[in-house]
């Protein structure tokens, strides 16, 4: 996106949400009989304006904010007689607090009228055809395989795999029933699902796991020292892509063409080769193209390949200075158990890290033919992201291949993710941006009180070189993206007005009420040092969030 576009978005996105605020006050003002003087989007001189009636309607020059300007809205204001009693201290408390309070509730209730326009219409999405099933897991336990499209969970009917993933929010540790297409063949099985904690900054979710993937995974092999896969050939993170002059994709083509081809045929296998290579303190991947001949063996799938595995467990590198490195896990080597506890995927592993934290574990795991034991313990980490922004995550600076953690992989282009097109209407575009806009309010509100007690740093905020990126990268991202962000930040936006803090509209609300409770105003002097503190928190805030910006500016231009 060029500079020029990137500026237009910032002040469309900026121009929006101030005018939807300041709209809230401007209408409630007039609805309750107040002369508005001045509506104004951003501050300072002039650029452009008209007066209609008696109101002056503005754009000026610094877009960081906007004002509707009342007649009689500070005491020491002069206010002609015949404009008294439609000034805006004349008004009866709870006039005041509702004019007050418009301009959050718009704010806040703008995001509800963004997210039905996101979900109105057709959109694709990812369907609920399983691509893969994690062995060992609740859903392979239950007879769940690839392939199959799942209809319902527990008597919720299900569209597309978010929906499914949804539907195992607070569902775990009981037997639930989930009807599945196979095949045109529907069959209802029997699921017990793992409790899982997903933990953010904000909360943490409790939700049910059963092991499945959307998109079917890449056959990419694990390859242990001395096995007949060993001997023909094959290496580990070696991805099969073809057998024979039949094309494999997946995983789930694995299966296929090996099932079909006799016990101890001679195979010529294609891979592409994977070497991991390093420049500029920058990791990426050499593919390369190798042909070997393997006997078919028993088994299926990988196992048909000569003891070959599903290469998730095998580390793909080690980051330096890290537990795992100082533990002597290297690259190449096979996680094979935590606390004594053999694991059978990656996603086992995950889940016993998430738990863990950072308290200490015994891992084991396979360098050749050597098995080895060590007691590691993840740390904090601080990352940054394409903004700036930063945030802590746990770490044992190992990781798997990329196409096993759901990022993307230039060796696994061609898997078979399903997608279907759903059609939204009207109602159940309203309904949904209802439920979700609520949800998301709430978790911003957290974050918000997390913010004065220190358990979110002030590092994480931003001003309007943040609401800048933010602005120009969901812009690129499509308009979806954008409507999306600007609704977040409405609610930023409205609910950091509601705050009790001179010169904010929280307090201004809660002056208003005051007065409606002890039937008297705030005194005019309490004001005056009440709004010259807010001031100075106001501009400590300002130069707060500046150094933050300069940061993520920084950042990006050592990117």
């Amino acid at each position: 996106m060029s500079a020029l576009q990137s500026i237009v978005a910032f002040a469309v996105f900026l121009g929006v949400l101030v005018t939807v605020h300041e709209l809230g006050h401007f209408l409630v003002a007039k609805l309750c009989g107040v002369k508005v003087l001045k509506f104004s989007i951003g501050f300072g001189p002039r650029i452009f304006g008209f007066t209609r009636g008696e109101t002056e309607y503005r754009v000026a020059w610094i877009p960081l904010g906007g004002y509707v300007k009342m007649a009689g809205e500070q005491p020491h204001d002069e206010v002609s007689p015949e404009d008294a009693k439609r000034s805006f201290l004349h008004q009866p408390w709870w006039k005041r607090a509702a004019i007050v309070i418009a301009g959050p509730v718009f704010n806040l209730v703008f995001p509800i009228i963004a997210y039905f326009f996101v979900n109105l219409g057709s959109v694709e999405v990812v369907s609920t055809r399983i691509g893969y099933v994690e062995p060992g897991n609740p859903a392979a336990i239950a007879g769940i395989k690839p392939g199959d499209r799942v209809k319902s969970v527990d008597g919720v009917e299900v569209k597309s795999f978010g929906d499914l993933r949804e539907a195992f929010n607070g569902r775990f540790g009981r037997a639930l029933p989930i009807v599945v297409d196979r095949d045109g063949q529907t069959l209802t099985l029997s699921v017990t699902p793992n409790k899982h904690v997903d933990k953010d900054i904000v909360e943490s979710t409790e939700r049910g796991l059963i092991g499945i993937l959307p998109d079917p995974r890449a056959a990419v092999v694990g390859v242990p020292t001395g096995s007949p896969a060993d001997a023909a050939g094959l290496k580990t993170f070696d991805r099969i892509a073809k057998i024979g002059d039949k094309v494999v994709r997946d995983e789930l083509e694995l299966i296929e063409v090996v099932g079909a081809i006799p016990v101890g045929t001679a195979m010529e296998v294609t891979v592409l080769r994977s070497d991991l290579a390093e420049s500029g303190g920058m990791k990426f991947v050499i593919p390369q193209v190798a042909k070997v001949t393997v006997p078919r063996a028993e088994g299926e799938g990988f196992a048909a390949l000569g003891g070959a595995e599903i290469g998730d467990l095998y580390v793909w590198t080690v980051k330096p200075e890290t537990p795992a490195e100082r533990a002597g896990v290297k690259r190449g080597d096979r996680i094979v158990a935590i606390d004594g506890k053999e694991l059978r995927s990656y996603q086992f592993l995950a889940i016993d890290l998430a738990k863990l934290e950072t308290k200490p574990f015994q891992l084991k795991w396979r360098s050749g033919t050597e098995e080895k034991t060590a007691e590691l313990a993840q740390v904090n980490v601080t990352i940054t992201d394409e903004i700036g922004g930063t945030s802590t995550i746990l770490d044992l600076g190992m990781l798997a291949r990329p196409v096993f953690t759901g990022r993307s992989d230039v060796l696994a282009g061609g898997a078979r993710v399903d997608k279907v097109t759903l059609t939204v209407g009207p109602k159940d575009a309203f309904i949904a941006s209802v439920k979700i806009v609520p949800a998301i309010t709430r978790k911003i509100a957290i974050v918000i009180g997390k913010l004065f007690t220190g358990e979110v740093p002030f590092s994480s905020m931003g001003g309007p070189a943040t609401i800048y990126l933010v602005a120009s990268k969901s812009a690129e991202a499509g308009l979806d993206s954008y409507m999306q962000s600007m609704a977040i930040l409405s609610i930023n936006l409205g609910l950091m007005n509601l705050l009790p803090i001179p010169v904010l509209d929280g307090f201004a609300l809660l002056a208003a009420i005051w007065e409606g409770i002890r039937r008297r105003p705030i005194p005019i002097r309490a004001r005056e040092y009440a709004n010259m503190v807010g001031l100075a928190m106001l501009a400590l805030l300002m130069v707060m969030v500046l150094k933050n910006d300069i940061m993520r500016l920084i950042h990006m231009n050592q990117q």
